[in-house]
């Protein structure tokens, strides 16, 4: 057998994330010699699995190399824990360095583009594992994914405009796809969550297991309503938060119990079990056909939306992120209704702006 060429472009050192070739396995859960999975994890669980600069460059280089990888059978993309899949970029970084620099900020997202294209146009399948929450640019990329399973205690959905920014990175071109356009709109602008059964039920993700063990048994999310459809007005209830005593009643029993995501892995490994017994090209050219519908939104899009990101950063963004970075834990918002007051009296957007609506300058302001 002649040597095979090696088609990476570089040999990878991972830092910032996990590159793990595991065994792939069969419909009975025996490993197969030869073929793996590719899983891609994302590696920062103390800020929710945020991805840095440096995490974006290794996404893309490790997108590539499975892509590359003989023996890959499928990426699983998902996040280190059990509180996040990924949260979108790192707000700590945005805040201390890209804010008030657009220069810096273009050549970021034009990294950030080429995260999302080479996730959609990864030669291989790619299971979007949802180890929790999926926010704002880890929607996207979630988005951008072939498959999404996800374990029911994650909630899904966007944050840009409540801290100063627009969901263009994905969300605009790939959201109404899944869920329609009004569904899209409330989601993107109004920036609510989905709960795990709501996000499966509107169509965004493919399936949903449990998490959560009580005293050695697997129970449905007790947080959320998953036992019937509709209330006496007619209103789709199904996968809703619950309130009042049944909410403090579920919260007792998810703090008694323990998160385990092996029902999660199980249900990765049966997907991929399902794609091993296929002719691969004829899978892949079905998959790629699925994503041209992804690519015609995000290919014509992409630019003009990454030029305006930048801009944004000496506005509204500069303020929302340095707002969520700098100010307490439990306000890490600008005073939205005195931004509007302040832009309707004409004021010019400067620091005197940003310290009269932000919280880390709200005494000083209300003085």
């Amino acid at each position: 057998m002649k040597e095979l060429v090696n088609h990476n472009l570089v040999n990878t050192e991972f830092k910032e994330i996990i590159f793990e070739k595991r065994p792939c396995k069969d419909a009975q859960g025996v490993p197969i010699p030869g073929l793996f999975n590719a899983w891609i994890m994302l590696n920062n669980p103390r800020q929710y699995n945020s991805y840095t600069t440096a995490a974006v460059k290794e996404v893309i280089l490790a997108f590539r190399q499975a892509s590359n990888d003989r023996s890959v059978v499928a990426v699983v993309f998902t996040g280190v824990g059990h509180k996040a899949f990924c949260t979108g970029g790192n707000t700590k970084e945005y805040a201390e360095y890209y804010a008030g620099n657009p220069q810096e900020y273009s050549q970021y997202m034009r990294l950030f583009n080429d995260m999302v294209s080479a996730i959609l146009l990864c030669e291989k399948p790619v299971i979007n594992r949802v180890n929790g929450m999926r926010i704002a640019g880890g929607q996207e990329i979630g988005m951008a994914c072939d498959f999404t399973i996800a374990q029911d205690l994650a909630r899904f959905g966007q944050a840009g405009p409540k801290h100063g920014s627009a969901p263009i990175g994905g969300s605009t071109d790939f959201l109404h796809l899944f869920v329609g356009v009004e569904r899209a709109m409330w989601s993107l602008t109004l920036c609510q969550t989905w709960t795990a059964y709501q996000a499966r039920h509107y169509g965004l993700i493919s399936e949903v297991v449990p998490a959560l063990k009580l005293e050695g048994k697997f129970v449905p999310n007790p947080l959320v309503i998953t036992d019937r459809w509709l209330d006496e007005h007619g209103q789709i209830v199904y996968g809703t938060m619950k309130t009042g005593q049944e909410l403090k009643q579920g919260k007792a029993m998810l703090a008694a119990g323990d998160i385990d995501l092996s029902l999660l892995d199980a249900k990765v490994d049966e997907y991929i079990a399902g794609l091993l017994e296929t002719f691969p090209n004829c899978t892949m050219k079905t998959i790629n056909a699925l994503r041209q519908k992804k690519l015609e939104h995000w290919d014509k899009n992409k630019e003009a939306n990454r030029e305006w990101l930048a801009l944004n950063m000496m506005t509204e963004a500069k303020a929302g992120f340095r707002a969520f970075n700098e100010g307490p834990k439990h306000d890490r918002e600008v005073n939205f209704v005195k931004l509007r007051q302040l832009l309707a009296e004409g004021h010019e957007w400067n620091d005197d702006l940003i310290k009269a609506v932000s919280p880390q300058f709200r005494e000083l302001s209300d003085a």
